[in-house]
Parts: structure tokens; C-alpha cells; sequence
């Protein structure tokens, strides 16, 4: 186990219950995993800016710092809320210490594609599912965790077994997705060097992919942290709190930050 210091914002409960991902997990003793691709990360708070993490300094350097963006000061961003707008600026410092985590493209994809139309709860049951079923295992001190799947992993997937995770009318769009990249057609490596656009063209050709699971997959797949997601609680918060005018836009290339804040404020705000 390793001791890190964290001096920007940094909530691992508010980062876990974000809505932008779907397999952490805390433990009783207030550890939170989590998980991308092969590795496996134990996290835990020891006081304000203390954290012990269960990978060595070089790994947190090299990995980890990248998927919290930690390069990024969110204090800063914060401060930018100040004054424009009374409920961007509440929305702001409710929801400090949420990252945008640079997550898989793969899953982020296939993840969103699962999520139209469920709550949280149903899409974390059916994205563990999925990594039972078609994901390998890998024997950590904690657990047993089985990976989120590779296209490779679900190129046999059939519509009967998906049917066991609860994908519903979503099966077709997961199966053209794992057609797609594993004929080449859709190439989820050589799209990172692709213009935000462009990248956003190239995701919705996959079958059931509109412009919202386009741009949380651009967000938070890609981190490209100008794009803003609008589902119902960030369209509800337009309408109700912004005189339905778009404050996003003054926040350039970390809009899609400030709207993770704000779909976090506006979503516990009416539970």
C-alpha cells in the first residue's frame, strides 16, 4: 500500500455516485475500487488530503493521476462559477471533489448504450452482469473482479445470453457495436486522434447511438471535457433553473465538468 496526497478537490464518495460510472465500489471500511481495463485500484481516505492507494507511487504517477485528471486543478474551475449564476455556483459547491474520470472507450460505450432508459441501480446489475458473463477474472486481496469485456471477449455474444443481463431492446445496438469494432470498421484506438466532431460522427454510426450517449462517451471516454451530455436532469435543470438558455456554453472546454456538477446537485436535489 502506498500514502498519496491530494491537494485539489477529491471526493471518492461523490466521485462514485456521479453517474459517470458504474462498476466502483465501497467496502465497509470505507475502501472504494475501481477499475479500468486490467487494473484494479483500492482507494481509501486517511484525513483531508491523505489517501492510501493499493498500486505503487509509479503506477498512481503514470495511470491513476491520468484517469482522476489530476493534472487539472477543479478548484480553479470552481472559482469560474462564481458569480455567473446562482445555481451553477451552488451546483458547483455541492458536487466539489466529483473528477471526470478518463475511462474506456469501450466500455463507456457499450455502457451507455445499456443506460437509456434505466436508473442507476439497474444499469450497475446489468453492466456486472455483462463482466460475469463475458469479462475474465482477476483475484485481487479483496475479491474476485471480473474485467468489463473486450470486443473480443463478446464477439460470440448472443441475444439469448445478453437477455440475461437485462439489455432488452438494447441487445441489437450492443451486438452492432461489438460487429462494428471487431470487423475494423470502427476503430475506438485511432478515433482518439479524431476532432471532437468528427469523433462524434464516427460514434453515432453505431446502431442506437444518439447525441447523448455520443457525447458522455466523447466525455467521458475521450475526455473531451467541451462536450455536454443533456439527458433529463441536465434539460430539467436548463428549463427550471436557467430560464431555459444554455449556461454551458461559458465555460468553453470544461463545460462538460461544470454539467457533471450540476447533474449531480440537480439529481440529489429532487431524490
Amino acid at each position: 500500500m502506498e500514502r498519496i496526497y491530494i491537494s485539489d478537490y477529491f471526493d471518492l464518495e461523490k466521485i462514485a455516485l456521479s453517474g459517470q460510472c458504474f462498476r466502483v465500489k465501497r467496502f465497509e471500511d470505507e475502501t472504494y475500487r475501481f477499475i479500468k481495463g486490467d487494473r484494479i485500484l483500492y482507494m481509501k481516505q486517511l484525513s483531508e488530503h491523505e489517501y492510501q492507494v493499493s498500486c505503487g507511487q509509479k503506477e498512481w504517477n503514470e495511470f491513476w493521476e491520468d484517469y482522476f485528471d489530476l493534472p487539472r486543478q477543479y478548484s480553479k474551475i470552481c472559482d469560474k462559477t462564481r458569480g455567473e449564476n446562482d445555481f451553477i455556483q451552488s451546483a458547483a459547491e455541492y458536487s466539489k471533489g466529483i473528477r471526470v474520470l478518463h475511462q474506456d472507450p469501450w466500455e463507456m460505450l457499450i455502457t451507455f448504450i445499456i443506460s437509456q432508459r434505466k436508473n442507476i441501480p439497474a444499469i450497475t446489475k446489468s453492466v456486472e452482469a455483462l463482466s460475469q458473463k463475458y469479462g475474465h477474472p482477476i483475484r485481487t486481496e479483496y475479491e474476485i473482479v471480473h474485467t468489463f469485456p473486450t470486443p473480443m471477449e463478446m464477439q460470440s455474444a448472443v441475444e439469448e445470453e445478453l437477455s440475461d443481463c437485462s439489455l432488452g431492446y438494447r441487445i441489437p445496438y450492443v451486438l452492432d457495436a461489438v460487429s462494428k469494432v471487431m470487423s475494423g470498421s470502427m476503430d475506438l484506438k485511432a478515433m482518439e486522434l479524431l476532432d471532437d466532431e468528427t469523433l462524434f460522427r464516427e460514434l453515432v454510426k453505431v446502431h442506437g447511438v444518439g447525441k447523448k450517449v455520443a457525447n458522455c462517451v466523447r466525455l467521458f471516454g475521450y475526455g473531451r471535457t467541451a462536450c455536454v451530455p443533456i439527458d433529463v436532469w441536465i434539460d430539467r435543470a436548463i428549463q427550471e433553473e436557467c430560464g431555459g438558455c444554455d449556461p454551458f456554453t461559458m465555460y468553453g472546454e470544461e463545460a462538460g465538468i461544470v454539467q457533471q456538477f450540476v447533474f449531480y446537485y440537480k439529481r440529489n436535489q429532487e431524490r
